[in-house]
């Protein structure tokens, strides 16, 4: 059974921490609700397993701007410029690869980020079905997959972040979401 954790600058640590430790959660994400672990290779093996999503979708990586600029990543000034914000953009590295990296403006991620570094985060569904966005709505369905959950009875759930290729400049709005371009 997941342990549940209250929503406030209070639990910071105790989050960070558990992701640190390799632990899987739940917790509000700047825009919804994400199901999240710490950025390493066997942490996206579990999230794969608790979403039931094939390993050919990637997760988004969640990152402080100082990780952003620590990366190899290749970010456009515009923007980088423009975050933090509800704006994920899909961005190449020089091994040929892409990653879709967001820095959210929560103080609650950031805060849980500086403790643990980068993290995966994904949308709380199986995969193919629609997103749950309430706590009320995660807890049955989750409880038994994840090592916690937090409790955030204000979030309400809300639109997901906007999903833009940067790869290549005119750039290509995959998902129109909280961020207007």
């Amino acid at each position: 059974m997941a342990a549940i954790i209250g929503y406030g600058m209070d639990s910071v640590k105790e989050v960070g921490d558990r992701l640190k430790a390799g632990e899987v959660g739940i917790f509000p994400c700047d825009t919804i609700y994400g199901l999240c672990g710490i950025a390493t290779e066997e942490t996206a093996d579990r999230l794969y397993e608790i979403k039931r999503r094939p390993q050919s979708k990637s997760f988004i990586t969640l990152m402080t701007m100082d990780d952003v600029r620590r990366s190899q990543l290749s970010v456009p000034d515009d923007i980088l410029s423009r975050w933090p914000a509800p704006l994920t953009a899909i961005l190449a590295s020089p091994d040929g690869t892409t990653a879709a990296v967001r820095v959210p403006a929560d103080p609650f991620v950031q805060a849980v980020m500086a403790i643990c570094g980068p993290v995966f985060s994904t949308s709380v569904n199986f995969s193919g079905e629609k997103s749950l966005l309430t706590f009320q709505d995660i807890l049955p369905v989750f409880e038994s997959s994840v090592d916690f959950i937090v409790n955030a009875p204000e979030v309400k759930g809300g639109m997901a972040s906007t999903l833009v290729d940067a790869t290549h400049y005119p750039y290509k709005v995959l998902r129109q979401g909280a961020y207007v371009l």
